[in-house]
């Protein structure tokens, strides 16, 4: 009798091991065999999310089982999920239906114009360029501005952190809140005593970042020579103005390497060349660099600059024509030797 017990009480013991063996197998073990990312839009239903789900899972079915279980076919987020290598089905769950989605960098550069850096922006989110645009366009004329382009001036050069569900709406409120916290008091006293409007701040701002490449190190004299310029009521001259001008026409889709004389005359109100004062408004996204740039000149007597082909990236000022004729020759001679046309 006892030895019937006994092999009844192992059959249990193996019986129940076996099943707890495959419930602990299909819950909490290994279900990814390596890294990727789930896109699960709004709107999709389960099939949907298990077709998506089905290339970063070794058992489907078993992910389906669990996500049943646990009641992710009725309640999930949508996101974009970070499917690591050794997740099991449970912690794959419990991340979607708790939202946990990693977010994606964003590389805000010198974009010509907003439209251009929408169509790089919204390929890494959910919402399709047309409709970001669209809705950007709205929040810019409930703001009293024509469209989005004018919202230029929000938007900082920096890398950004979003998910890929940002709204329009989110997005521009990250870059509003980041203009504001930028402009505190001291640089308010600072924009005050330049004599200068905000527009005009951020349209130098961007001549300066264009004409620098970007690199603080000359910012403050630039600008303190395009100042000296524009207080003298001469045309600012800057190459970076023409080749916006020209880029603009044919929306940012192709662009000259070299700013040639036939170049100058290029009909825009933002072309330097062609009228006096500062643009309308800047001719690309800049950084906080440049503004600071703009507000903190240098005092110099600069009226002339050119490109250094000594000093890659980098300029020679002089407050001479006759000097910096000298140095335009060198330059134009170095272009040339290139065959940069």
């Amino acid at each position: 009798m006892k030895k019937v017990i006994l092999v009844v009480v192992l059959a249990g013991l193996a019986i129940a091991g076996f099943f707890g063996m495959k419930f602990y197998k299909k819950y909490y073990t290994n279900n990814v065999s390596k890294d990727g990312y789930v896109l699960i839009p709004h709107g999709a239903n389960f099939k949907q999310i298990l077709d998506s789900i089905a290339p970063h899972v070794e058992s489907k079915e078993s992910f389906e089982a669990v996500a049943i279980d646990k009641s992710m076919n009725k309640f999930f987020k949508p996101g974009r999920y970070h499917f690591k290598k050794g997740a099991s089905n449970t912690e794959l769950v419990n991340l979607i239906k708790a939202g946990n989605q990693t977010e994606n960098s964003f590389r805000i550069g010198d974009f010509g114009d907003v439209y251009q850096m929408v169509g790089k922006v919204t390929k890494k989110t959910e919402i399709d360029s047309l409709q970001f645009v669209k809705e950007l366009d709205k929040i810019a004329t409930d703001k009293g501005f024509t469209n989005a382009e004018d919202l230029k001036k929000y938007f900082f050069i920096d890398t950004y952190n979003f998910f890929w569900t940002v709204t329009p709406k989110e997005f521009y409120n990250k870059f509003e809140n980041q203009y504001n916290e930028f402009w505190t008091s001291d640089r308010k006293n600072k924009e005050q005593k330049s004599g200068l409007s905000r527009d005009q701040i951020y349209s130098l701002a961007s001549i300066v970042y264009k004409e620098s490449g970007g690199k603080p190190d000359e910012m403050k004299t630039i600008a303190g020579l395009y100042l000296n310029r524009f207080r003298k009521g001469m045309k600012l001259q800057s190459d970076p103005t023409v080749i916006y001008a020209i880029n603009k026409t044919n929306n940012f889709k192709n662009s000259i390497k070299r700013v040639l004389y036939k170049h100058l005359t290029t009909p825009s109100p933002y072309n330097t060349y062609a009228n006096v004062g500062i643009p309308p408004g800047p001719i690309c996204v800049v950084d906080k660099n440049s503004v600071d740039a703009v507000l903190e000149a240098e005092s110099n007597d600069f009226i002339f600059m050119c490109a250094d082909p000594e000093k890659f990236g980098y300029h020679k000022f002089t407050a001479s024509a006759e000097q910096h004729a000298i140095n335009a020759k060198a330059y134009q001679n170095w272009l040339n030797s290139k065959n940069i046309k």
